[in-house]
């Protein structure tokens, strides 16, 4: 008993006491003054009108309003750093940080130390980066509208969200518009970013070195690339739509030991998905949709599975340049592919006889690419049409030794469609007038 009455003690003694409500009135100094006189535990709440930044947060607060209460950082670093855990910003307009990349100048700044910050319900406007989480652990980012800068180059531009070493960060249903990546996560672990829509960006979701993660239920509309997970290991990605993005819809740069399924990509990018030095991933149930190619499979990538995705309408569903066969089907049963003109005679689903995606033609159109001013000259039909006879003639490659016979459809909300259909055409219109041609260049 007296073991449990000292830790009540202590308990109560960890609490605010006297934690109340405070209504600012607008002006310039009326912020930092009132986070001054705080006591831990206290609600700020904000009137509509004008407050002044930058302010530093060193205590647990609760900064409250409407968006009518403008917290402007007058182009001085960041608007609002966190150093104190547990706080919440809510409601608020946040805008006008500092350009400073070196610094990370940013609407909201949530430092080492900052554990637990709740960022709520914002609109955050002419900010270099959004939201910054760097080094705060178990962050709540949800609801909030960003809208980036419109620098020319991609490049000068800041992140949406920018998350830095801060595990258990929870990123979800934000719309984030302009600006460079949505959201560009380094050097962390145990976060999620789930159900965010993002329009008008370099990448939506960049990872790098962040592992053991989750990317799910995310909307990717005109980007240049929609979801690249990067030198990242045990992530899971799924219910993901990438929606007339530029080059990638989805790409695995040496990402290990992911899972990765329910995923849509169609809208003519580049390369619906890119598999480069990534091993031991689970890729199904996807579906790659009218890109130039369905899939590039290459640089050693190994030991992967992939089984009862549709490849619909690509111009080439595979690129793979090898000398060995690998395998894509798994306990019997393989992919869809719309060009196999295939037969099922005993109605099980699946198609009666192998399908490889590529031929010996393919190889060389792939390592030569003048040779394309051959492709209808009577040799290569007859190269083709004997390949197609002699299997055994073919060289290495894909191999679905259980092709299915109908695509997995993945629906997308009407509300999204509209929003694709307003960019469908987009790249094809601007090309030769973008100042940023490689969505990789100096990720």
């Amino acid at each position: 008993m007296k073991r449990l009455v000292a830790s009540l003690l202590v308990l109560l003694a960890a609490q605010p006491l006297l934690a109340v409500e405070v209504r600012l009135v607008p002006g310039a100094g009326a912020l930092a003054a009132a986070v001054a006189a705080a006591s831990p535990g206290d609600a700020l709440i904000l009137p509509p009108g004008l407050y002044s930044g930058p302010a530093v947060i060193d205590r647990p607060l609760t900064l409250r309003g409407t968006p009518d209460a403008v917290i402007d950082g007058g182009g001085q670093g960041s608007v609002l750093t966190l150093t104190a855990p547990d706080v919440t910003i809510e409601g608020l307009t946040i805008r006008h940080s500092g350009g400073n990349n070196q610094e990370i100048d940013s609407g909201v700044r949530i430092l080492k130390g900052a554990d637990r910050a709740r960022i709520l319900g914002n609109v955050l406007t002419d900010n270099l980066h959004g939201i910054d989480i760097h080094g705060g652990r178990d962050a709540l980012v949800s609801a909030n509208r960003i809208v980036g800068r419109q620098n020319p180059h991609m490049i000068d531009r800041g992140n949406g969200i920018y998350v830095w070493n801060s595990p258990g960060a929870v990123v979800e249903k934000n719309d984030i518009r302009f600006g460079r990546d949505g959201i560009f996560a380094n050097t962390s672990k145990k976060d999620i970013f789930r159900g965010n829509l993002f329009r008008d960006l370099r990448f939506a979701i960049h990872y790098m070195y962040t592992h053991d993660s989750e990317v799910s239920g995310n909307i990717s509309i005109g980007n240049h690339l929609g979801f690249a997970i990067m030198y990242s290991n045990r992530v899971t990605a799924h219910d993901n739509l990438s929606l007339v993005d530029r080059s990638h819809g989805l790409m695995l740069n040496s990402a290990n030991d992911g899972e990765f399924y329910g995923n849509l990509v169609r809208g003519g990018a580049e390369k619906c998905t890119f598999i480069y030095d990534a091993n031991k991933n689970l890729i199904y149930g996807n579906r790659f949709d009218g890109c130039a190619i369905g899939i590039h499979f290459t640089a050693g990538s190994a030991r992967n599975v992939l089984t009862g995705n549709s490849f619909v309408g690509n111009r080439n569903q595979v690129k793979y340049v090898g000398t060995r066969d690998i395998e894509w089907s798994f306990n019997g049963r393989g992919n869809y592919w719309s060009d196999n003109a295939a037969f099922d005679l005993n109605g099980d689903g699946l198609a009666d006889s192998p399908y490889r995606p590529n031929d010996l033609m393919d190889h060389i159109l792939w390592s030569q690419p003048a040779a394309a001013l051959l492709t209808g000259a009577p040799a290569v039909q007859l190269i083709r049409w004997s390949q197609s006879n002699f299997p055994a003639t073919l060289p290495g490659g894909v191999v679905d030794s259980h092709p299915l016979m109908a695509p997995i459809e993945i629906a997308v909300p009407p509300a999204i469609a509209a929003m694709e259909a307003e960019v469908a055409g987009r790249w094809q219109k601007e090309q030769g007038n973008d100042t940023d041609t490689d969505a990789l260049e100096g990720h």
